[in-house]
């Protein structure tokens, strides 16, 4: 082992392996027994590519550039694949309408050109139709419009189904074609926050029936099961177990709890076509939980009540479709690099059809994330640890690591065990990283979510100091050399860390927020009214959003911050950024600003994670006084 100081080791994880083939995998769906996906690709500039593999085959790409699978619906999207008995549609990026995918492998357009967004299609064979939650921008002025509706699968042609609330989500079709459920919620709420569930005859000109649901229980994911039950995840019980409904019961029977246990079954709804459950027979699923801020995966005996973990050496796993023995998915683990995955429940073997990653490190230079617990506002908060760790290198006695803080964005959501090359850049380098799940994360229950309300820039702040206090009360960091970055909401998490506490000695906002006024009254209509249960309704607690808004306190700022941002970002637009920027500027503090063309809210070009990476690594070299061991090119750092 060679001797040399922390952040000056070199690694074999380079920017240019980290992004030469690094894939976003998703959209994860089985047809008989193939597997389809989508999958993102840096390197032809954010495009998602539509892949398939057939039992005993290699994965295939099914759809020539420049069409690219992805919706915008809710701007974040997701769901924007539908196959089904051997025919696929997708939402086409450029124009978001509707393709029809021919045998030939030709795409043909089925909807029309307009102000039109669609997502979460579902195949209707009875009528030849598509169902699909449609988002409407013709309102000059207004917010879009969001409704459910049925789509000609020949001709293209639009019926309204559903309408009247503000967002809708989730249709699901009963195998006789007779019903459809939905969800839907309303402002101010949050899908997280409350839900409702309804049904809706596709045989008449009946209005939907609520099922379930309401202000304060999320209901998600619904499901009809093999005996013609309809199945969702609730959190009535304050965690999101299943339940099962007879739809033809009477109403005052209450729903049927499947699987009840202190964890959470689902994921968040950020985006559409979450899956976390499914059905491998009459009496038999499949489900994914958290546990201790990983996911486990079992099957279930739902006669017998008797559960037994499949044990396929994952700690995730998304979008999660189950057919008979087969179960198809998106997952991923703290050694290796994520993937698309096949399982059989027969057999108990797994095979991974596609790699995230080709991961070009050695094993003995990988950090496995610790699960820490640590006190914070009277609670007990998790996080995942990193040391650093080298194959080839290590620290001089007696020296201890610089750290760096990571805040997950959301902020509903939470952070991950799956192997993150990332957080490996950072840690091969000699960096110590923890990544917190602050008070409001999910997969930990409602009352750890909702210990954000009204609290934000509050709580998710006193979480991330209070994890670095005590890494380095323990001992495993250098207190003098704190670091504290993040992406979007974690980007706020990370300027109000600084602003409002002075624990950290240098952060890095990814399209972070500084202006809360502006965010409540200039962003997208699914986070439009996210603000009322984060911080107060806009504008009564007018006062609120200005005391903790970060560039109201500049003055409050002592340590240099370096900043990146998309310029057609339109969930945090650029000028959040800029403004701050400007701000220390005047007042003398180093601070560096990297703007990049085309590039949205979340960065998809190789060339800009290759170069914020590098540039974060130089920005943290000139800030600490190391030299790091890559040759970067040099970042300008205005008052340094």
């Amino acid at each position: 082992m060679q001797i040399s100081p922390y952040g000056t080791w070199p690694s074999p994880l380079t920017t240019d392996a980290l992004v030469a083939d690094s894939l976003r995998l998703s959209e994860v769906a089985l047809d008989g027994d193939t597997v389809w996906w989508v999958e993102g690709r840096p390197a032809e500039g954010g495009r998602q590519a539509l892949m398939r593999a057939r039992p005993g085959g290699a994965p295939e790409d099914m759809l020539p550039a420049p069409y690219s699978v992805r919706t915008r619906v809710h701007e974040y999207g997701g769901a924007a694949l539908c196959v089904a008995g051997g025919r696929v549609w997708f939402c086409n990026d450029a124009d978001q309408r509707i393709y029809a995918l021919g045998t030939d492998g030709t795409p043909t357009a089925l909807t029309a050109e307009g102000p039109w967004r669609y997502a979460e299609a579902q195949f209707d064979a009875n009528r030849n139709q598509l169902i699909a939650v449609r988002e409407s921008h013709t309102g000059e002025g207004h917010e879009p419009s969001n409704e459910l509706v049925a789509i000609d699968a020949d001709s293209g042609a639009v019926r309204l189904l559903a309408s009247g609330h503000d967002f809708y989500a989730a249709p699901r079709i009963t195998a006789s074609g007779a019903w459809v459920t939905f969800i839907t919620w309303d402002h101010p709420r949050m899908p997280w926050d409350g839900t409702d569930l309804w049904l809706l005859s596709l045989d008449g000109d009946t209005a939907p029936r609520h099922v379930v649901g309401g202000p304060d229980e999320s209901v998600l994911q619904p499901l009809w099961a093999p005996d013609g039950s309809l199945c969702f995840v609730s959190d009535r019980s304050g965690w999101w177990n299943l339940y099962s409904l007879d739809v033809e019961a009477d109403a005052s029977v209450a729903p049927r709890c499947l699987v009840q246990r202190n964890a959470d079954f689902a994921k968040p709804h950020w985006q559409f076509g979450n899956r976390t459950y499914g059905f491998a027979g009459p009496d038999r699923l499949v489900a994914a939980w958290a546990d201790d801020g990983s996911w486990r995966l079992t099957q279930h005996d739902l006669s017998a009540g008797t559960a037994r973990e499949i044990d396929v050496g994952y700690t995730e796993f998304d979008c999660l479709w189950v057919s008979g023995d087969l179960v198809a998915c998106a997952a991923g683990a703290p050694d290796v690099a994520g993937g698309v995955v096949r399982l059989g429940l027969a057999d108990g073997q797994s095979e991974l059809l596609r790699e995230s990653a080709s991961l070009p490190i050695d094993k003995d230079h990988l950090s496995i994330p610790r699960s820490i617990w640590f006190e914070s506002g009277g609670m007990q908060v998790h996080a995942f640890f990193y040391a650093p760790t080298s194959g080839s290198h290590a620290a001089p006695d007696g020296e201890r690591p610089p750290l760096i803080v990571i805040g997950h964005g959301g902020p509903t959501g939470g952070t991950s065990s799956v192997l993150n090359t990332r957080v490996q850049f950072w840690t091969s380098r000699g960096f110590a990283v923890v990544d917190v799940n602050y008070r409001g994360s999910t997969g930990f229950g409602r009352v750890y979510r909702d210990a954000l309300k009204e609290q934000w820039g509050i709580a998710d702040v006193e979480d991330c100091v209070n994890a670095a206090r005590h890494l380095a009360a323990e001992g495993l960091v250098d207190g003098d050399r704190l670091a504290i970055r993040g992406g979007s909401a974690g980007g706020f998490t990370t300027l109000a860390a600084l602003v409002f506490h002075d624990t950290f000695k240098a952060g890095a906002s990814y399209y972070g927020i500084s202006e809360l006024e502006a965010l409540a009254t200039d962003t997208h209509k699914f986070e439009s009214r996210y603000l009322d249960s984060l911080i107060g309704p806009y504008p009564e607690t007018r006062s609120r959003y200005i005391e903790r808004s970060p560039i109201q306190f500049t003055d409050q700022l002592n340590c240099p911050v370096i900043f990146f941002q998309g310029l057609e970002d339109k969930v945090v637009p650029p000028n959040q950024a800029e403004m701050m920027v400007e701000a220390l500027r005047a007042k003398g503090l180093p601070v560096a600003y990297l703007a990049f063309e085309g590039e949205q809210h979340g960065f998809r070009m190789a060339d800009t994670i290759r170069r914020t990476l590098e540039a974060e690594l130089y920005f943290y070299g000139r800030v600490f006084g190391f030299e790091p061991a890559d040759a970067i090119e040099p970042v300008p750092i205005d008052n340094l």
